[in-house]
């Protein structure tokens, strides 16, 4: 397992997407025709409790299912950008709402529509299994794929770094 090459103490934002990071790449189709997103308990965990200690947490997905709404808001962002067709929009809506710089903001993406996000932030991550092309311009790569646990790997490592890891906060919900 790696390590983040980065100074993690100056982050203050992390943002993600969902198909390929937060959910796995393989989405089944309920009968009605909406995809169904897998999620990992882990990963939101984790993003509970960087919002607890006081990172700023954005979604920015090219998916409309409410239900990553629900979830994501249900865990404390305050930002989900949900039918993000040009994601570098919502990311600059979202740096200028908090008045953060690129460098002070990790962007994790799997997929060629991250890739203008992830050329703009400070930290650009990736999952084991993003596409080569979003890979070649990851500063970190994580050990796990997209779904299982990947999100977890970097917020713990950012949280480690600031040294809130296993804060009072860490033991409850």
């Amino acid at each position: 397992m790696s390590t983040i090459n980065y100074d993690l103490k100056n982050i203050k934002a992390l943002a993600f997407d969902v198909d390929g990071v937060l959910s796995s790449e393989m989405i089944p189709l309920h009968p009605s025709g909406e995809p169904m997103r897998t999620v990992n308990t882990k990963d939101g965990y984790a993003m509970q409790l960087a919002v607890k200690q006081g990172l700023h947490v954005a979604i920015i997905t090219g998916g409309k299912t409410v239900a990553v709404r629900i979830r994501y808001e249900g865990l404390g962002s305050k930002d989900v950008y949900l039918g993000s067709s040009v994601k570098i929009h919502d990311y600059e809506h979202f740096k200028n709402k908090y008045n953060l710089k690129d460098e002070e903001i990790l962007y994790m993406g799997d997929d060629v529509p991250d890739l203008e996000v992830m050329r703009t932030c400070g930290l650009p991550c990736c999952p084991k299994d993003a596409v080569p092309e979003v890979k070649e311009i990851s500063k970190y790569i994580s050990h796990k794929n997209g779904g299982y646990g990947c999100v977890r790997d970097v917020i713990e490592q950012v949280l480690k770094a600031q040294g809130t890891w296993m804060a009072d906060e860490a033991f409850g919900w």
